[in-house]
């Protein structure tokens, strides 16, 4: 069952361009609410941090730059997806408190590994963390846990929510249509997903190690 889970995930993460494709051929402008609520569900939801939200919004982009689809407004709805998730995520965990690590919905190694992250980068890694898959689900939740004032979370989740999503849809847009990106798509979508994971694997390494000494 898990493994069955881990490969339809796969294959959403390196086939997103087909099925927004897909989506746009045979349902039109409703790949607008698709695209929002894709975000939202990565952001807001804790329990899913292995929807791959950077492939979507570059293959956005690249549809946008072939005139498929408007870009500013994919821009618009993904960054209010984005900010609008993390503040639901954040509410369940300040909810929850630390009641939160005894929760069977989610790793509790995450948990820790996310607040190693906080330790080290402090309130600017609910910025940082936009860039990062799993800790991009579990940030806003831990800080809600900490009871992270939320103006303070406000201000760094807006400003995160609309750097994560400008990049990743303009870079989609200014690099999609060039000949070699279109023939290998799905190979660089790989990539950037396999690039995102590399402070993942780092923390996780560093963690592995602590527990070993």
């Amino acid at each position: 069952m898990i493994l069955n889970f881990l490969t339809n995930i796969f294959d959403l993460m390196t086939n997103a361009d087909k099925i927004l494709t897909l989506i746009l051929q045979q349902y039109g402008v409703l790949i607008y609410p698709f695209i929002f609520l894709f975000i939202f569900i990565e952001t807001g939801l804790v329990v899913t941090p292995l929807i791959p939200g950077d492939s979507l919004l570059f293959i956005s982009g690249t549809l946008a730059a072939k005139n498929l689809i408007d870009g500013y407004l994919v821009f618009v709805l993904a960054a209010l997806a984005a900010v609008i998730g993390d503040s639901v995520n954040y509410g369940i965990g300040n909810f929850l408190g630390k009641k939160a690590y005894n929760w069977k919905w989610i790793k509790k190694e995450y948990l820790e590994r996310t607040q190693e992250f906080y330790n080290k980068h402090g309130k600017k890694t609910i910025i940082l963390a936009r860039f990062v898959p799993i800790i991009r689900t579990i940030a806003p939740f831990v800080a809600g846990v900490g009871k992270m004032k939320y103006r303070e979370f406000f201000s760094f989740n807006v400003i995160g929510g609309i750097l994560w999503t400008a990049i990743f849809i303009s870079a989609g847009f200014f690099f999609g249509n060039i000949p070699f990106i279109q023939e290998h798509l799905s190979i660089v979508v790989f990539l950037i997903i396999a690039v995102s994971l590399i402070p993942v694997l780092i923390e996780y390494l560093k963690h592995r190690k602590k527990k070993n000494q």
